[in-house]
């Protein structure tokens, strides 16, 4: 059984005298101990008159907005009694105001494990600003949801840098949030006040339904353990007019497109699979009606993606290869969006999500699964050699 770091700072009373001064707390709904009660109670309770404010990440403290660029305000909540800043608004770094009377500030974010998964950039601003303030940056750990071990995807390039981009690492980066605090301090911020409350019992090849702990959605759209995975992959799809499944009750498990006939489509690809190296999943052809954003109330071909192996499943790969083949069967109909995406207004999407351009053009040019690697690999082992300098889990 895996104890969070949330738990410990409940349990351990050393460990609440390490808190110093004022307090703030930067959690979500996600942020709970193993009986659901959500963490806001236990700071309260702990802390009592030295809780000052709560922080909110995008989504909102209690994660009940749905999508992205949709902002969240301030308000005083109306049982706490305390006031409630968001850090997914007219700003995204927290100001001089934001952090005003604060001694500590303490972060408890169920992270997912991707790099455009924005709370990890939410954590990146708040340790650039804390830098050279004298205040403590209090981590409470958490499970990473995919694993501490396999690690997928390109580094980001340093051009590409955005709020679904922070730093140079790869799209599935096998750390928790804890040691993405380690990794930002060692190699970006080294002047910031950092201490991790790392947790009891997390081995690095647990996926989250090893844990024993229970699923909360981190954000509106990751219903359950699976999509945490299957997100690696399916948040590419942001980048273009292929539905990830928001509008339905399994999103970013689901793709699909009006223009898509499923059955046809999975009898051309399954051949791909063995060469591609593509295994631990099923594909269930599917239709579907997104009740909301893209594609609303219109039927939509497409795949549920089921995973079978958690080990095997390499769902970046899988995104990518996807990508490849329904511009191949949509032809024209197949379009990457153009809106701006997380307040980045001249770059496209669907390169900022990749943090890259490289994988856009391998994708409309007739490369195969060897080009893909080579992108994938570039720089892999300097990263892997600074990830092993701040490893808290063996």
């Amino acid at each position: 059984m895996v104890t969070t770091g949330l738990e410990r700072l409940i349990q351990e009373k050393d460990l609440q005298k390490k808190i110093m001064g004022k307090v703030a707390y930067l959690g979500h709904s996600a942020s709970v101990d193993r009986n659901y009660t959500i963490g806001v109670y236990h700071l309260k309770n702990i802390f009592k008159d030295r809780l000052i404010k709560f922080l909110g990440p995008q989504h909102g403290l209690f994660s009940n907005v749905q999508d992205n660029m949709v902002e969240t305000k301030d308000f005083v909540h109306p049982y706490f009694k305390l006031p409630v800043l968001s850090l997914y608004s007219e700003i995204r770094a927290p100001n001089d105001e934001t952090l005003k009377d604060v001694d500590t500030l303490v972060i408890d974010l169920q992270d997912v494990g991707t790099r455009v998964y924005t709370y990890i950039s939410t954590l990146g601003l708040i340790m650039e600003q804390c830098q050279g303030k004298d205040i403590k940056i209090v981590i409470l750990d958490r499970p990473n949801p995919v694993g501490g071990e396999i690690i997928e995807g390109n580094i980001l390039e340093e051009k590409f840098k955005s709020f679904v981009g922070h730093a140079r690492i790869p799209m599935r980066h096998a750390l928790t949030m804890g040691e993405v605090a380690l990794y930002f301090k060692k190699y970006l911020y080294p002047k910031v006040k950092l201490e991790v409350i790392p947790m009891k019992g997390w081995k690095r090849n647990q996926f989250f339904k090893d844990t024993g702990l229970p699923w909360v959605n981190p954000s509106p759209n990751l219903p359950t353990m699976d999509s945490a995975l299957t997100f690696v992959g399916t948040v590419l799809f942001e980048g273009t007019n292929i539905s990830e499944g928001r509008g339905t009750t399994r999103s970013l498990e689901i793709v699909g497109h009006p223009k898509i006939e499923p059955f046809s489509l999975l009898d051309k690809m399954k051949g791909d699979f063995k060469d591609w190296q593509l295994e631990g999943f099923t594909l269930r052809p599917m239709y579907f009606r997104p009740t909301f954003q893209k594609h609303q109330d219109s039927s939509c071909g497409g795949f549920q993606i089921h995973v079978t192996n958690h080990q095997k499943f390499r769902p970046w790969r899988l995104g990518q290869y996807f990508l490849k083949k329904f511009r191949q069967e949509l032809g024209e109909d197949f379009q990457w969006n153009k809106n701006p995406y997380e307040y980045e207004f001249e770059k496209i999407s669907i390169d900022l999500i990749n943090g890259s351009d490289k994988i856009r053009k391998w994708v409309e040019s007739d490369f195969g699964q060897k080009e893909l690697s080579e992108l994938e690999n570039k720089d892999r082992l300097t990263y892997e050699k600074l990830r092993s300098a701040i490893l808290l889990y063996p």
